[in-house]
């Protein structure tokens, strides 16, 4: 019996056609315009004319979000050219990102697969750990899962705290310190993040799927661990985003996508392990994140919002695409672990507001739904921090919680 036995049946199964639907879009949309035939692999960007940007850098969380999405469709949907794909991100990842001299996998390459960027950010090798071992449940690769043990290995060598727990940012190509670690332009510099540590859990969650050595089950409980200790706020259920090396927290606010996708990936995490006493002691925080952006973070349209700053006292009010997809998932994940109709309804709502406020007339979804100034996104359908993950995901996910 699942540890997190669901409380009722789906009453959305009437729409798992949809999400099918839906989701071979979003693959077809890919197959068509993300392929690099010039100079292989994909492209760094598609703008949102479906023109590509030859000259564009490559990123590896982009590279190795498509290998996983493609991994993990080919595994529900018998159709070769998602294999074809999935076969060709794996091909390229270790070709041109991995470094062979030291490990780990680069930050970017150039437009000709070249490094250009050779920094080590522990958020992307979790990210490589997470498509390698999906390729592996495609493939039965042995060198996938031989890849993925490798960086697995590496991280909790280099890259746990010694005196103060949990995962460190970023290091350089030989990891040695870095002293800015930050992500992206838009985070700040602080050794420990809540990003990081979520998307270490789930690339453990997945490599202890198919690597049930003690040395993984321990990190997994390890990295759940740091959430219960030190990233849920247990006085409000919101997420505490930049920390320092003590664990104080600096975040600037709340991000409601960051919350939402928490709670439904720590409930995925916790039934991986199949440990009672971790899913008891986790399942609070799981539905209270939950219940707190159901009560903080829905628009009048049956949208999240993105997220609350502290210095403004104000909401951010735009509507991200990829907020949109994981609080579908999140939200519905709450609902059969508690039976609470309002989930439900907000789930709803939710893939309401994505079919008619967030796709594209020319495929795939958009960054800011309609009903946002598009100025404030970024130019592309494609690009470093947009790949088929989030929304790909999010209807694999439902048609598989809808089974």
């Amino acid at each position: 019996m699942a540890l997190y036995e669901p409380a009722v049946k789906s009453p959305l199964s009437e729409l798992s056609h949809e999400f099918r639907s839906e989701l071979l879009s979003i693959a077809d949309w890919w197959l068509a315009y993300a392929q690099d035939q010039e100079r292989g692999g994909f492209y760094g960007e598609v703008g949102v004319d479906n023109v590509p940007v030859p000259d564009a850098d490559k990123g590896v969380v982009l590279n190795t979000r498509i290998l996983w999405f493609f991994s993990e469709l080919a595994s529900e949907v018998d159709d070769p050219r998602y294999r074809e794909a999935a076969e060709r991100g794996y091909r390229y990842l270790l070709a041109h990102f991995l470094d062979e001299a030291h490990g780990g996998f680069f930050w970017t390459l150039d437009a000709d697969g070249a490094p250009k960027d050779t920094k080590k950010q522990v958020y992307a090798q979790a990210f490589a750990i997470y498509a390698l071992v999906a390729y592996y449940q495609l493939t039965g690769e042995p060198q996938a899962l031989q890849q993925a043990q490798q960086t697995f290995d590496l991280l909790e060598r280099h890259t746990v705290d010694p005196a103060k727990g949990g995962y460190l940012e970023a290091f350089n190509r030989q990891w040695g310190a870095l002293d800015d670690v930050r992500l992206s332009d838009k985070d700040l510099n602080f050794p420990k993040t809540m990003n990081t540590h979520l998307h270490v859990v789930e690339a453990y969650t997945t490599l202890y799927q198919v690597d049930a050595r003690a040395s993984v089950a321990d990190a997994l409980h390890y990295a759940i661990d740091c959430f219960d200790r030190h990233i849920i706020n247990k006085d409000n259920f919101h997420l505490r985003m930049f920390m320092d090396h003590d664990w104080q927290d600096h975040s600037p606010g709340y991000t409601y996508g960051h919350d939402i996708e928490c709670s439904w990936l720590l409930a995925k995490a916790t039934e991986s392990l199949a440990d009672a006493a971790v899913s008891e002691r986790l399942k609070p925080s799981v539905l209270g994140t939950a219940y707190v952006c159901l009560r903080e973070a829905m628009g009048e349209h049956g949208e999240m919002y993105d997220g609350f700053e502290f210095a403004t006292q104000a909401f951010n009010h735009e509507r991200v695409w990829w907020v949109q997809a994981e609080a579908m998932v999140g939200y519905y994940k709450a609902y059969t672990l508690s039976g609470n109709e309002d989930f439900l309804a907000t789930t709803e709502r939710l893939w309401s507001f994505i079919k008619r406020y967030h796709r594209a007339e020319n495929g795939e979804w958009l960054w800011l739904s309609t009903l946002d100034d598009q100025n404030h996104a970024p130019s592309y359908k494609l690009g470093p921090w947009k790949g088929p993950y989030h929304n790909g995901r999010a209807m694999l996910e439902m048609l598989r919680l809808l089974q």
